[in-house]
């Protein structure tokens, strides 16, 4: 952080309770500064088995608020996240789709709706997410973290360019095993507190159980690819994922999820260690969206590649590594913005699923341009 370009801004600082966002509010106090601490609930209304720990989180941000000197409100998003963001995956898995819900998570909630309730009197808003922002050519852009392991900027990807603009991630040029350190040395209370596993901050909760909640059960076969041959039953399309192997629990395997046929509530799947019909090395996508700006063309003498295909590197899940491929713009609006693309990857990719979001970013990977609903 630049202490004169943030000295005298209003600062929010989104305080989960987790060891990631108060070291967030360590990195202000030791440069003098106090800001202001909000905790964003959005668990269930009514306790249940499967609910978040929403009052040990609570505690944990108390305490570090008060360790710090500054001010902790409760703010309540429980009807925008279960209206807006459980809505937004409910419709994407009933129809077959494979969403992301912490991605809309960033944009409806932790940008959106707290922006809407508090975020507006504000002129930074502070998140323990891994991953930077920098002015290159006075544009603020989105960059990746120096830990490529925790690196978030996947789950960022979707905030509008005035969300980008009000954002600060405090953390992003450390590695998680530094901040554990800080918090030890600086006897955090949740120093050694454990990551949370579930869904954007909910806690606990079973991503299954979140969509056997909402959606039950609808059985229905599940058939070979390559033979047509019914091999058993699937509860719901929606508790599989394209290029899913464990957990399925047919014998003779090993099997790979391959296709959903939603008319039918058929589950393709196909037999073998290394299924070529689970790889892709080109892939649609729609709805582009971008942060700062879109990516530009840069004309490569002696490329065997077609001129307007633009190098990128890129990403369709949450892992450390990046891919190498090429963007090919195939679409536009009437106002000359990007609808469609292609994406063309340098080698095969495993589980490319319609729903999820691909990622992109430039050739080294540092500035990241946006993302895309991949669409088969």
């Amino acid at each position: 952080m630049n202490y004169d370009e943030i000295k005298d801004k209003r600062i929010a600082v989104l305080l989960s309770g987790g060891v990631d966002s108060s070291v967030v509010v360590y990195e202000f106090a030791r440069l003098g500064l106090t800001p202001d601490c909000f905790y964003i609930r959005i668990g269930p209304e009514e306790k249940e088995e499967w609910d978040c720990n929403s009052e040990e989180d609570v505690e944990m941000a108390t305490a570090v608020a008060r360790r710090f000197g500054c001010t902790l409100k409760i703010i309540d998003c429980h009807k925008e996240y279960w209206g807006q963001v459980t809505k937004y995956t409910m419709d994407k898995v009933r129809a077959g789709f494979t969403p992301n819900p912490d991605v809309m998570c960033n944009r409806m909630i932790k940008f959106g709706a707290f922006h809407e309730k508090c975020g507006k009197d504000y002129d930074l808003i502070a998140t323990g997410h891994y991953a930077q922002t920098k002015w290159i050519e006075g544009k603020k852009w989105l960059c990746t973290s120096h830990d490529p392991v925790k690196d978030q900027t996947d789950f960022l990807a979707q905030i509008y360019d005035w969300q980008l603009k009000k954002a600060i991630f405090p953390i992003g040029h450390y590695e998680k095993n530094e901040v554990r350190e800080i918090a030890e040395r600086e006897h955090l209370i949740n120093a050694k507190r454990k990551d949370s596993q579930g869904i954007c901050f909910l806690g606990n909760i079973d991503y299954n159980e979140y969509v056997r909640r909402y959606l039950g059960e609808q059985v229905g076969d599940v058939i070979e690819l390559e033979t047509g041959k019914k091999i058993g039953q699937h509860k719901g399309l929606w508790f599989h994922t394209i290029g899913q192997r464990k957990g399925l629990g047919f014998g003779g395997g090993p099997w790979f999820v391959v296709k959903k046929d939603v008319a039918n509530n058929v589950l393709l799947v196909s037999h073998g260690y290394d299924p070529q019909t689970a790889y892709k090395q080109e892939f649609k996508v729609h709805d582009l969206h971008w942060l700062t700006e879109s990516p530009k063309n840069e004309v490569v003498e002696n490329s065997e590649k077609p001129n307007h295909w633009i190098p990128i590197r890129f990403k369709i899940r949450h892992t450390p590594e990046f891919h190498k491929g090429y963007l090919e713009m195939i679409s536009a609006e009437e106002d000359g913005k990007e609808t469609e693309a292609m994406v063309h990857s340098e080698e095969k990719i495993h589980g490319v699923a319609p729903g999820q979001f691909c990622v992109i970013y430039d050739k080294e990977h540092n500035r990241c341009f946006g993302s895309a609903e991949i669409t088969i």
